[in-house]
């Protein structure tokens, strides 16, 4: 069954943009994988920026405009929630300057590797259902990818890899040679594969090499780790990826406008921002083996193949309510038990990371996303405070412009003392 409807934009609009709430609707697992929600819900609550113009808000208005004009952001979306309810949601400067287009709350936009608590989210919710256990060896005769192209490695301590060293990043490579999900030319030349490569293209010439250390005793940032989730959720649940991300994770939420993104401007979505970098960036070579120079937004990453490591695009607003469900409070219900979002959040021993999150701290959870035109970070406070950022540009000064952005946000936070008594949620728009 197909997942989109022909008819879902004309009769979204035609009724004004009705919002339902899908969330104690039936569940997928009454309907199966195929489940498609009844029309004319098939887009998610697109809630404008004007419901959060009122003047309560001048502080953190002016410290984002602030900021944007400071490192010459072109646009962003802001999302915030108090005690589970969406109390903001705001864009700010432009999804296209040449047109001169707003950018709105319900615009999407490349999250690069909040892509990877999607992907965790995902693989919780296997191993809940017991599809899957976090020590479940992914290679060798026993393990889940125990199929061509997978079953070919050079080093046999890639036997010892488990699911739980790909979330935690401790499965055993490094990107001391590179990081193989941006060098489709080096491993194009060195397997004599035709570009572009495929997913399985990068995983069988890793699994070619010899690991870096051995698996679970140290944690190292992989890409490459996530993007072989992807393949274990579609090994253990014969779904593609992004199927199963959509229908057992997102539409149970009522939240139908994400998925995986393209790498072109042609291949851009109805509602996705263009994506822009500083001025004095470089061109590269395209991905697909043209050998035509192109931006590294536009044709320098191959945003499908990243995937599960890197491939969503999304709304500020979508992204905050996937963060609700998996924030440990009581309300809103999260999707995922107590226990699985402690595991997420408690790294196993020190010097581990926590699953599918960037970094937590004593006082907040944080997961960050970055790639040329990319600028992203969502923040679960302690205070009952959340939020999503995101930027159509990048900056100079890459993944650590996050660090800016989460400062920025605590100054314009801090100097919020009323919030409406809303939930933007809940509002027909």
């Amino acid at each position: 069954m197909s997942f989109k409807y022909k008819a879902s934009l004309v009769l979204s609009g035609l009724l004004g943009g009705v919002f339902l709430d899908y969330l104690t609707g039936p569940s997928i697992n009454t309907f199966g994988t195929d489940f498609i929600p009844s029309l004319p819900v098939t887009t998610s609550a697109h809630i404008p920026g004007r419901l959060s113009s009122d003047s309560v808000y001048r502080n953190i208005d002016q410290q984002i405009e602030h900021f944007i004009n400071r490192w010459d952001i072109a646009g962003a979306s802001v999302a915030i929630a108090k005690d589970g309810k969406l109390v903001f949601a705001k864009g700010y400067g432009w999804v296209d300057k040449e047109n001169r287009i707003p950018a709105e709350p319900y615009n999407l936009f490349r999250v690069a590797s909040i892509s990877k608590l999607i992907t965790a989210t995902g693989i919780m919710k296997l191993v809940e259902e017991g599809k899957l256990n976090l020590d479940d060896k992914v290679f060798g005769p026993k393990g889940i990818l125990s199929r061509a192209p997978f079953d070919h490695y050079k080093d046999k301590a890639v036997e010892d890899i488990e699911v739980l060293h790909l979330l935690n990043h401790s499965g055993g490579w490094t990107t001391r040679w590179g990081d193989p999900m941006f060098m489709p030319y080096s491993i194009a030349r060195q397997t004599g594969k035709e570009l572009p490569l495929k997913d399985e293209d990068i995983i069988e010439f890793m699994l070619g090499k010899r690991l870096h250390f051995k698996p679970g005793t140290m944690a190292y940032y992989s890409n490459l780790g996530y993007v072989i989730l992807g393949k274990v959720i579609e090994e253990v649940t014969g779904q593609d990826y992004e199927s199963y991300i959509k229908t057992q994770v997102l539409y149970p939420l009522g939240i139908y406008d994400m998925q995986l993104g393209g790498s072109f401007p042609e291949e851009r979505l109805s509602l996705e921002s263009k994506y822009y970098e500083p001025d004095d960036h470089v061109l590269v070579d395209d991905y697909l083996g043209l050998r035509e120079k192109v931006p590294s937004s536009y044709g320098g990453n191959d945003i499908h193949t990243l995937g599960a490591a890197g491939g969503w695009v999304a709304s500020s607003t979508d992204l905050l309510k996937l963060l609700l469900s998996i924030d440990g409070e009581p309300s809103p219900a999260d999707i995922l038990t107590p226990e699985s979002i402690q595991k997420m959040t408690t790294p196993s021993k020190p010097g581990n990371q926590p699953l599918g999150w960037r970094a937590v701290t004593s006082d907040s959870w944080y997961r960050t996303g970055t790639l040329a035109g990319t600028s992203a970070i969502m923040v679960r406070q302690d205070d009952g405070i959340s939020y999503v950022v995101l930027f159509n540009t990048s900056t100079w000064k890459g993944p650590a412009l996050s660090s800016e952005i989460r400062h920025m946000m605590t100054r314009a936070i801090g100097k919020t003392d009323h919030w409406m008594n809303t939930d933007l949620f809940q509002t027909n728009s």
